[in-house]
């Protein structure tokens, strides 16, 4: 297997010096091409001579396997479920230093210990004797023994048992430069050599009894979880935003690892983890491994192998990715805030679910696993109804907080009247004010970064576009440029209107930079701080931010979907959401099961630690029946009526979808291949089929894109749905004029 995007796997001869080594799973340097090579992975050996000249397999890279058969048949679903190549899923799951020819190199310390000779007591005498005149010498070497041995007497009848310290920590200690320690160890009075230490944080040891006891509810939904978990392998609990869902998966976690059993706990963004993290290594130590993204490649690679040996960490702590780790001993997967979308790849492939493809590893290691969440995605509602799945239900707030009180503001009539300022209301400013009076704390969320979403003419209303999208690009204040969402491509800020020559060009909207502007101007004395993608590029940003808004070293907190998503706030009185309609004028099927889920997420941030929150929510459509629904935190009545409409229309849960998507840097050629490929799929599918037509970002990186979506039944055989599939793509294929078309599929999309 190679990580190419190419179907199939690639055969090749082992030369016989490297025979004795050729195992199934272990990492090989192969040539592919004319002048390439990779790192691939030895799937299958055989003595089956191909009819074709095959190459020679130049190095073996491992000692033994780096994946384990687990790993290897989860690839293999993953491909086949999501309509992937395998070299994608070997692409995704292995870090990158494991798919380079490089060696990993262990990260090590230089380490100092005392010349053997120098053990007997009178030979050391005698040694420090000698560096009477070398004052820093000496005075480097008292130190060290002070360190070390305690001091410099020692009895010549005493074999020393020093202490090991590293060359840093003698240098710190004793003020000295390198140049006197390797003075030291030239004058045979010292020894260095070379320590592997992890390049992980260490948790320390683990205090089990840090584990707090459970409050009534959450014993009680504990309880049930256990008892759920005899009958079903999969269990959802369905608790409100702060009825302390945390603690008991920590008490499910001491379980698991008293039966000998590892934990992998998911969680959908990387700034979950910071908090999580703090309060699962009080109780469980250096038993706990964290593994997502903003994680170096080293350390990742480290992980990795520390997962494949004889002690592996018991508990996993990670987002998306940390599913592909390997496991030996798996009994319990925590899938925290399982509606969140950030579970699901989006691209490149494969566009794998962490959470079915969880559900997958643990139903093939025997595992249960727990779904956690106040606002589940459809699918887990539905299965959990209809007793798919285990249901558990935690309906009160730890410490029997009040949910938070939620005031509709209508936006479109304070605009009308000239009473906003900005995108705050009156009552929104007023709120704030209060709450920073008493010395307490505010989230605004506006999902939407940037300055503003886009700049405009106000002569001739042109609005400056991507050249490689079919966007508009978002002005960036602070970095003084337009920027595109989609590719990443930036542009200089124009200063006159290159259609009518106007100098009249604005923001229009409001961005989260642009919000945190106004917020500054109206609040100059309150500490504000910005959680968005521009300001978190880095995991010890994440970290920064969380830690000084919990330790109230931010009053003000403005951020998008990033801070919906679980993290606690002991002095949180207020969040206002700037503008529902953002969120439910989307043009896509689960626009309103997103926002209810993000708008019941951000409102539960509110309302911490024996006093009711306030919530208030700007809006230009207080009308909408899903709005009520957010006020009355009315989770049944949302669903019931999402469900109602999903039957009505065939969508999900009562029918699966796959979205067939095609690209082309010609427009009409990619229009032509989606015609052809439209008819092909409803002479199969017939009315299953819906398109091709344009999605709602029709053109990103130069690329013209179509998009068909196909409604299948439950219960189809999904098996033939898949060879149907690829019968189509290989026919538009066999076009000439369509052998450069781009197409690929997007199971279960979202």
């Amino acid at each position: 297997m190679l990580p190419v995007p190419l179907d199939g796997l690639f055969t090749y001869s082992v030369p016989p010096e490297l025979a004795g080594k050729a195992e199934r799973g272990r990492r090989v340097l192969v040539p592919f091409g004319r002048n390439k090579t990779y790192v691939g992975l030895i799937m299958k050996l055989h003595d089956d001579k191909p009819s074709f000249a095959v190459k020679d397999i130049q190095l073996i890279l491992d000692d033994g396997p780096i994946v384990t058969e687990a790993q290897l048949k989860l690839w293999k679903w993953i491909a086949s479920y999501y309509m992937a190549v395998p070299g994608d899923v070997m692409q995704a799951a292995l870090p990158g230093g494991l798919k380079t020819a490089n060696t990993y190199k262990p990260k090590t310390e230089t380490c100092i210990a005392l010349a053997p000779e120098l053990k007997n007591g009178r030979n050391l005498q005698v040694a420090l004797s000698m560096l009477a005149r070398a004052v820093e010498q000496r005075k480097t070497m008292e130190c060290f023994l002070k360190m070390t041995l305690g001091g410099t007497d020692i009895d010549s009848s005493v074999q020393a048992k020093p202490v090991e310290i590293t060359r840093d920590e003698l240098m710190n200690t004793a003020h000295c430069t390198a140049a006197t320690v390797r003075n030291l160890i030239n004058r045979k009075m010292l020894v260095s050599y070379e320590r592997e230490v992890g390049r992980l944080n260490n948790g320390g040891k683990p205090h089990i009894e840090n584990i707090k006891p459970l409050n009534e509810a959450q014993q009680e939904a504990y309880n049930k979880i256990e008892q759920s978990f005899t009958k079903k392998d999969v269990v959802f609990l369905h608790g409100v935003t702060s009825s302390g869902k945390t603690e008991i998966y920590i008490h499910l976690i001491s379980k698991a690892l008293d039966e000998g059993r590892q934990v992998l706990y998911l969680l959908p963004e990387i700034a979950l983890t910071v908090q999580i993290r703090q309060r699962l290594q009080k109780v469980f130590g250096n038993r706990l491994g964290i593994y997502h993204s903003k994680y170096s490649d080293a350390e990742r690679v480290e992980i990795w192998k520390k997962q494949l040996s004889s002690n592996p960490y018991d508990v996993i702590l990670g987002a998306r990715s940390a599913v592909l780790l390997p496991f030996n001993r798996l009994g319990l997967v925590i899938i925290d805030e399982e509606h969140e979308t950030s579970f699901k790849q989006q691209d490149p492939a494969p566009r794998y679910h962490a959470r079915s493809t969880a559900i997958m590893l643990a139903h093939a290691a025997g595992a249960k696993v727990l779904l956690g969440s106040a606002t589940p995605c459809a699918e887990t509602w539905h299965n959990a109804q209809t007793g798919k799945y285990g249901y558990v239900r935690l309906d009160k707030r730890y410490g029997n907080m009040q949910l938070p009180e939620t005031t509709v503001v209508d936006i479109k009539d304070l605009t009308r009247r000239k009473m906003m300022n900005g995108p705050f209301s009156p009552l929104l400013l007023s709120e704030m004010r209060k709450a920073l009076e008493n010395k307490e704390q505010v989230i605004l969320f506006q999902n939407r970064r940037g300055f503003a979403p886009m700049i405009e003419c106000r002569e001739c209303g042109w609005v400056p576009k991507c050249e490689s999208c079919d966007v508009s690009l978002t002005y960036h204040k602070n970095l003084s440029q337009l920027t595109c969402h989609y590719c990443g491509r930036t542009y200089s800020v124009p200063e006159v209107c290159p259609c009518c020559g106007s100098h009249d060009l604005r923001g229009r909207g409001y961005g989260t930079e642009k919000v945190e502007d106004k917020v500054m101007q109206l609040f100059p004395e309150a500490r504000v701080a910005r959680m968005d993608l521009d300001t978190t590029r880095t995991r010890n940003a994440y970290e920064r931010l969380i830690s000084d808004f919990s330790a109230h070293r931010t009053d003000i907190l403005i951020g998008t979907q990033m801070i919906s998503k679980g993290l606690d706030f002991d002095r949180v009185s207020v969040v206002g959401i700037l503008n529902a309609d953002s969120m439910l004028n989307y043009p896509d099927f689960r626009a309103y099961e997103h926002a209810f889920t993000m708008m019941a997420q951000v409102s539960g941030r509110a309302g911490r630690k024996g006093k009711r929150g306030t919530v208030i929510l700007q809006t230009k459509s207080p009308e909408l029946p899903v709005i009520t629904q957010v006020v009355n935190n009315d989770v049944d009545g949302f669903y019931a009526d999402l469900l109602e409409e999903r039957q009505l229309f065939r969508y999900p849960p009562f029918y699966h979808i796959i979205s067939v998507y095609l690209k082309h840097k010609d427009n009409a050629i990619v229009n032509s291949a989606a015609e052809a490929m439209g008819d092909l799929l409803r002479s199969w599918f017939s009315d299953r089929v819906l398109g091709p037509d344009k999605p709602a970002v029709a053109k990103v990186k130069t690329m013209n894109i179509r998009k068909m979506v196909i409604k299948l039944e439950n219960g189809l055989d999904r098996t033939k749905v898949r060879q149907y599939l690829y019968m189509g793509k290989n026919t538009i294929f066999q076009d000439k004029r369509y052998k450069n078309v781009q197409i690929y599929f997007d199971v279960d999309p979202l």
